[in-house]
């Protein structure tokens, strides 16, 4: 008696449905982006003598390792550190006819806070177990207070936002050399009118 032939699986389309398969999960699936913080390191120089800033030129922001905001040696919700910022960094505390006075400067001219916002420095602390969540946090209400102080004064200078003419230069909507020339003078003022000064300590030691 003649053995039947086993009967053989077409797996002929099986390549072709692997494949369909794995474009639909490449175009489904989201990968989710991790957050960071934009920042141009300053070119290495060796600075032999420190410039000494003043007290009350420094605004110092302490995050613990529960995440908790002391500023200035006081507690501050995470809501309350861009305000807090602004009035700083626009305070405006030199004398009137002083070399460093601000004349651009709309904060209450406290002769206890910064003298003028060349020479306002923000120092941020964290300790070693703050959330990296906090630690992004707390920069970006930083960035914002400065971000609001230099599209108000590019506002009134050129009657255009800081961010937005930042945003059309990084976009590649600006044509022309000359034109890009022209925004980036522009940028360049507001900038010096609000400088970023923002120094990081080393991070602490929990219980430190």
């Amino acid at each position: 008696m003649a053995r039947r032939a086993t009967p053989e699986v077409n797996a002929g389309s099986m390549a072709d449905i692997a494949f369909l398969l794995l474009i639909f999960f490449l175009v489904t699936t989201t990968i989710e982006k991790d957050k960071g913080i934009a920042r141009q390191l300053p070119p290495i120089e060796e600075i032999v003598d420190p410039p000494k800033i003043k007290e009350k030129n420094l605004f110092i922001v302490n995050v613990n390792r529960d995440d908790q905001l002391l500023v200035e040696e006081k507690l501050m919700e995470l809501k309350d550190l861009r305000q807090a910022a602004i009035t700083f960094l626009d305070n405006g505390g030199a004398p009137s006819g002083s070399p460093e006075y601000c004349n651009y400067c709309k904060g209450p001219r406290s002769p206890e806070s910064s003298d003028n916002p060349e020479k306002a420095v923000i120092s941020v602390q964290n300790d070693r177990l703050t959330s990296y969540k906090m630690y992004i946090a707390v920069q970006n209400e930083l960035v914002a207070a400065y971000n609001f102080l230099r599209d108000r004064e590019s506002e009134r200078l050129y009657g255009w936002k800081f961010t937005e003419m930042t945003k059309e230069l990084d976009e590649g909507k600006i044509k022309g050399e000359a034109a890009k020339e022209a925004l980036q003078e522009k940028l360049e003022t507001i900038q010096k009118l609000f400088p970023m000064k923002l120094s990081e300590a080393e991070p602490k030691k929990s219980g430190q």
